[in-house]
């Protein structure tokens, strides 16, 4: 791993690990909930191994528990997490969420109470466009507010990692369904926005945006979006543009 990032010009503080979805962290039973805090234990350990800081994890669905007993099962196993990888120094990084079913933190105010209650320098936050969009923060009409709510609530300095996503869905439908940059109900000038703030300027961004299809075959679009964003201009062909590249490459 490291013979390749030197290779290919990466710096390691740009790489950011992902745990898997399916990791629940606020299982009410306590075998599945032990399976989760060894699996990401593990993670951390991995993610360690490679010289990455960065771990980013869904904090996990309440299922049958209440949103403030979830998320004091959620803030209890992150910190038995971190007691058992005292030797590394990787940060366990909350990703905001959209809400759909019963998925916590889907507000800042959330992603705090669980910050609070772990009280511990290496958890840290990562923000999706579309989460926050499809959870009721209205970053199209409300951009400056919602940052300055962010910032207020959790704090910009405990920010590490930025999803840049478009969203099929409007504004509080909290349905988390991803759109291609500029294709969806955020649009590419809010997106731009995002990628140009000062404030952002040092934060890894990362696109989960979905691949094109085309009969049977499927295409990664970043290549093109990212292009798109660099020239500060929007592409209107781009389903268009990655199938010609992909198909006559």
């Amino acid at each position: 791993f490291q013979d390749i990032i030197k290779k290919n010009n990466i710096a390691i503080e740009d790489v950011i690990v992902h745990a898997p979805y399916i990791i629940n962290l606020a299982q009410k039973d306590d075998e599945k909930r032990q399976f989760a805090i060894d699996f990401i234990t593990k993670e951390v350990k991995r993610t360690s191994a490679i010289g990455a800081k960065y771990l980013v994890i869904h904090p996990g669905a309440t299922l049958d528990l209440s949103i403030d007993e979830g998320l004091e099962v959620i803030a209890n196993s992150l910190k038995e997490i971190i007691a058992n990888t005292k030797d590394t120094d990787v940060f366990l990084t909350l990703e905001t969420m959209a809400g759909k079913g019963t998925e916590a933190c889907f507000t800042f105010d959330q992603l705090q109470s669980i910050i609070k209650k772990v009280n511990h320098n290496r958890i840290k936050v990562c923000l999706d466009t579309c989460h926050i969009f499809d959870s009721g923060y209205d970053l199209v009409n409300n951009y400056d507010a919602v940052i300055k709510e962010f910032d207020k609530v959790i704090g910009i300095n405990q920010l590490k990692v930025i999803h840049v996503n478009d969203s099929k869905n409007p504004s509080g439908s909290r349905k988390d369904r991803h759109e291609n940059i500029g294709y969806g109900e955020i649009g590419f000038e809010t997106l731009l926005k995002i990628c140009e703030d000062e404030r952002f300027k040092d934060i890894p961004k990362i696109l989960e945006t979905p691949y094109i299809k085309n009969d049977n075959e499927q295409y990664p679009p970043y290549k093109f979006e990212i292009e798109m964003l660099r020239k500060r201009k929007f592409n209107d062909h781009l389903y268009d543009d990655v199938i010609a590249y992909y198909r006559f490459k």
